[in-house]
């Protein structure tokens, strides 16, 4: 763990624009600096940095943050994985806290792991270039059409004939045994011996997101059908299967650019897509795909494409990929190639132009993908028509959105003439089932452990079309609070004696702000815009200044916190010719006149959120009931009225 004066040391360190100008080119701009964004592809540079602030901002993406943000956004690292790359740049060691003698073991047996992994993709690539290595091995990759900058850099090698090559060389160098025996790399005989995993074979490196080898697939170029095709590393305690894609540490930044992952699913499908030029490419390493896997690609996007052969292996895959994708929450379309081609040969015979453009055209969505695949089968009978209906109806109860499943019933509907209450009804009773099952499963796992369940923390990437926004109705007065605190908090409130809000000692604004929002118990209803709200104020109650309150949450673990206060530490809007003359207007006299009319235009979006609570439950509640209901809305109501009156006159003044 990084002691937090060490923390604070490299984000005290950290200049925003030295970090952003390593990945970046960036053009000064009086006293910022502009670029293009490097989260989207964009001509017109958008991508702002801020030195003063310590923030950058793109304006057309609207990815913002800090310098360790930056670093998470760009490299998809953690918050500590961050902090350590910072660390390096700036030559800042890390003396981690203390760990038990248990914590010490692991993270060093872990360490040796990846040290042994390292040597271990060294060696294939020097084996690569030895007689054996390039008759066989490179001869190989040359014929399945890579080129050398491929090969090296996607760390492609040899594993020689022999069954001790590396071993014998391992433990030449000093590697123990046991490291060697746990990476999956060596074998240990019943005699005590050991021998190579891998041999005579070309070998694949598994990278992690964040770039380290964990692990090898090994394809024998023998013709024996007693030798297996593919060798993979066991599971160990640093390569986790359904932890790892082939290539999407490479893949992983033109993923988030376009918005979109092609999954495909062997190494070579990879590599040929990307010499070709379409990088958003990724395999699940020679194992069927998994949830976790899934929720991997989830991180860059939520946007998959099946890109898998057109025989019936590659049909059942993609029939089985999809349901996964679906119920992560995912969009997924389908492109089957033509029969006899797979992604790497298809790449091989066709342009870049000609590939992309049968994508285009080839896509599917799942009902037009499940529907021209099994109608046919179908034909006229109606009981095979009805089982193709009931099975497009059960994967869209997979969906989680309804709003999408809402669409996709609709679709579905129109294609083959029948009612959507019909469709919606047999989602209805799949979803039900699906829900029982998950509960008893959840029953099942809590009888068999008694670990606290705690509530997860607020956790959201930001994006144009999957808003912050849970309520609308609060939203933005919420954000008018918030930026009122993130830009003058710690200032004084100085009102004069005839106002109602006169007090001989002063209240910033943070504080009138919580006067006015955690004394009427009416707190924020957005979540993220809540977890804001109340990192904020853990910090005020630190005696931290609001400069130092503002860099405390941009560079915090917390990424939606970072998001909205960066968002939130600029002016909303550029000054415009009408509003300049308001501009002038001093900070005191505009703040004692703002932050009054922000809460109760607050307090009034509030009771309306509960006025539409009242309406719904009126109409089903019973008669002793609706009266309490009735009355209750009468006197927010009178509530809501005063407010407005307030605030219309506040406005007038």
């Amino acid at each position: 763990m990084i002691p937090k004066e060490t923390v604070d040391l490299i984000l005290d360190t950290a200049r925003v624009e030295e970090v952003v100008g390593d990945y970046v080119t960036l053009k000064r701009r009086g006293g910022n600096f502009v670029a293009c964004c490097p989260f989207h592809n964009e001509k017109t540079p958008s991508f702002y940095v801020s030195p003063s602030k310590g923030i950058y901002k793109c304006f057309g993406c609207g990815k913002a943050g800090s310098a360790v943000g930056f670093i998470m956004e760009y490299e998809h690292q953690t918050y500590p994985e961050a902090l350590r790359t910072l660390a390096r740049k700036y030559n800042i060691e890390i003396q981690e806290k203390e760990e038990t003698a248990e914590e010490i073991a692991a993270r060093e047996h872990s360490e040796s792991l990846h040290l042994v992994c390292d040597r271990a993709e060294k060696f294939f690539v020097e084996s690569l270039k030895t007689t054996e290595g390039r008759s066989l091995g490179y001869q190989y990759f040359r014929s399945r059409g890579l080129e050398d900058e491929t090969i090296e850099k996607y760390g492609l090698g040899w594993s020689p004939s022999s069954r001790h090559a590396f071993t014998d060389t391992a433990l030449k160098e000093g590697y123990k045994d046991e490291y060697l025996v746990d990476s999956g790399l060596s074998i240990k005989r019943d005699d005590g011996s050991l021998y190579d995993r891998f041999f005579e074979r070309v070998m694949f490196p598994f990278h992690t997101v964040g770039g380290r080898i964990v692990g090898f697939g090994g394809r024998t170029l023998r013709s024996d059908k007693t030798v297996a095709k593919y060798v993979n590393s066991p599971e160990t305690e640093i390569y986790v299967k359904n932890r790892i894609l082939y290539g999407l540490y490479f893949a992983k930044n033109e993923i988030s650019k376009e918005d979109r992952c092609y999954l495909v699913e062997g190494y070579l499908d990879v590599l040929s897509m990307h010499q070709l030029g379409i990088l958003n490419v990724v395999a699940s390493s020679g194992t069927s795909l998994t949830e976790g896997q899934i929720r991997l690609i989830k991180r860059f996007t939520e946007n998959v494409t099946i890109m898998y052969d057109g025989d019936s292996a590659g049909i059942h895959a993609a029939l089985r990929g999809i349901n996964m994708i679906l119920r992560e929450g995912m969009n997924v379309k389908v492109v089957l190639l033509p029969d006899g081609d797979d992604p790497d040969s298809f790449a091989r015979k066709h342009s870049l132009e000609e590939v992309k453009a049968f994508i285009a055209g080839a896509e599917r969505d799942f009902i037009g993908f499940k529907t021209d695949l099994l109608l046919e089968e179908a034909g006229s009978d109606p009981l095979k028509r009805a089982n193709l209906v009931n099975d497009i109806a059960d994967t869209v109860a997979e969906i989680p959105d309804a709003v999408k499943r809402a669409m996709y019933i609709s679709d579905c509907a129109s294609k083959f003439g029948i009612g959507e209450d019909i469709l919606y009804d047999r989602v209805r009773v799949t979803r039900e089932r699906m829900a029982g099952e998950i509960r008893r499963e959840k029953e099942r796992e809590a009888r068999g452990t008694q670990e606290t369940v705690r509530t997860p923390e607020v956790s959201y990437t930001p994006s144009a079309k999957d808003p912050l926004v849970v309520n609308p109705v609060t939203a933005p007065s919420e954000e008018e609070l918030l930026s009122l605190l993130i830009r003058h908090g710690c200032d004084f409130l100085h009102f004069e004696t005839d106002s109602p809000h006169y007090s001989d000692e002063p209240f910033t604004v943070a504080e009138f702000i919580s006067s006015g929002v955690d004394e009427d118990h009416t707190p924020f209803l957005n979540p993220a815009y809540k977890a804001v709200y109340d990192r904020y104020f853990a910090l005020y109650d630190e005696g931290k200044s609001g400069d130092r309150i503002v860099m405390d949450m941009l560079n915090g673990e917390d990424r939606t916190i970072a998001f909205v206060a960066s968002r939130l530490a600029e002016p909303p809007h550029q000054l415009t010719v009408k509003n300049y003359a308001a501009s002038l207007t001093a900070t005191d006299s505009w703040l004692v006149r703002s932050v009054p009319m922000a809460i109760m235009s607050y307090q009034e979006k509030v009771i309306e959120v509960r006025l539409i609570e009242l309406r719904k439950e009126l109409s089903e509640a019973s008669s002793e009931r609706a009266t309490s209901i009735l009355k209750e809305m009468s006197s927010l109501m009178n509530t809501k009225r005063k407010i407005a009156l307030r605030l219309g006159k506040d406005k007038e003044s």
